[in-house]
């Protein structure tokens, strides 16, 4: 899970990972117990800006390139799954608080290449968090920039499949996101647990 970036849009008094939901508890924590409840393998959270405490059974790396970019933080994460000899990282983004379990499930069990999840609000064709990348593909990652697998994906249409999920990919980027999803989240909260 990418929870690296410094939230510079998010005008709040924490950083907007920190932030608690009508629910009280923090951004981050909400993607980080989807992700747990998928079962789809061990969770790392990869850190930058902001210390993010998860539950003990969730690693953490840090990733000192954090300001130079998403691209750096995604390369992190590859590189943890290269040591562990893993086939293939589930990525997520920890400031996706609507993505339910069974959506990093369903796009966990994908055999793409690359998987990517798609949801009702954002139109079938447009490719969302989480993103399944196979380690055929590693090498073909952006090193540098803002961005994770967007050109890719783009690029290599051949590579990709398309995952239908429940939920939601919204995300909270500027203070006022919280009170205009706050409908959003009281019709969501029991489908992220799911």
């Amino acid at each position: 899970m990418l929870a690296a970036g410094a939230g510079s849009r998010f005008a709040g008094p924490h950083h907007k990972l920190l932030t608690a939901l009508p629910d009280g508890t923090p951004m981050a924590q909400h993607a980080i117990a989807a992700a747990r409840a998928s079962e789809v393998g061990p969770v790392v959270v990869v850190t930058g800006a902001v210390a993010i405490e998860p539950p003990g059974d969730v690693a953490t790396l840090a990733n000192p390139r954090w300001s130079d970019g998403q691209a750096t933080s995604l390369q992190a994460a590859v590189a943890e799954a290269a040591r562990h000899g893993a086939d293939a990282i589930v990525v997520g983004l920890a400031d996706q608080p609507f993505v339910p379990a069974e959506a990093w499930r369903r796009v966990a069990a994908s055999t793409a290449p690359i998987a990517v999840a798609t949801y009702p609000d954002s139109g079938p064709d447009a490719p969302r968090n989480p993103v399944r990348l196979h380690r055929t593909v590693w090498s073909l990652l952006p090193t540098t920039g803002d961005h994770g697998a967007r050109d890719l994906i783009r690029s290599r249409p051949d590579l990709v499949e398309r995952v239908p999920c429940p939920g939601s990919a919204v995300d909270i980027d500027r203070l006022e996101d919280l009170t205009e999803l706050e409908q959003r989240w009281q019709n969501n909260s029991s489908t992220n647990s799911s």
